[in-house]
């Protein structure tokens, strides 16, 4: 059975075991690369979970991590001025995939933007990604137009989408 578990500072270790090996298992996915994270030690690790107001959360599968996601606060004021919170850093275990785990690390990070008071949820995919888009759209993420961030090659950007989101 999956559990899901929040991480704290105090967690960095299992933050940085499961982000590198999401990086290692995964690089077509990510903007970022395992070589630029093997600078910093604890302290960049710390760093990253220190965020104010952000979210993490790792799928564990008996005791091993099979997933992650992230939430990181937007800009918005709640009324849907600014730029919602992202949804970031999704990844799940090939062992695990196809088993709900990915739309579970999604809900979670739902709900944390719903107390936080958003009404929407970001993401930004890279545009080859099709499984990870479909898992998206799956989950009411609908691509909005707006230009992403610029890739490394200088051409392709980031897909862009966005989910409302409604207190039950």
């Amino acid at each position: 059975m999956v559990r899901l578990r929040v991480v704290t500072t105090d967690d960095w270790p299992l933050w940085r075991d499961v982000r590198r090996t999401a990086l290692a298992e995964a690089p077509h996915a990510f903007k970022s690369r395992l070589a630029d994270w093997h600078r910093g030690g604890e302290e960049r690790w710390r760093a990253r979970l220190e965020m104010p107001d952000a979210y993490h959360v790792v799928a564990l599968l008996d005791g091993r991590a099979v997933g992650m996601a992230g939430g990181m606060p937007g800009d918005g004021d709640g009324n849907g001025n600014g730029r919602p919170p992202e949804l970031r850093s999704v990844w799940v275990s090939p062992e695990a995939r196809g088993h709900g785990v990915g739309g579970r690390l999604i809900a979670a990070v739902e709900s944390w933007a719903l107390r936080t008071g958003a009404t929407a949820l970001r993401l930004a995919v890279l545009p080859g990604n099709a499984p990870a888009i479909a898992l998206y759209e799956r989950h009411g993420f609908a691509a909005t137009g707006e230009p992403g961030d610029l890739l490394a090659d200088g051409v392709t950007r980031e897909l862009v989408m966005v989910k409302a989101l409604r207190r039950s």
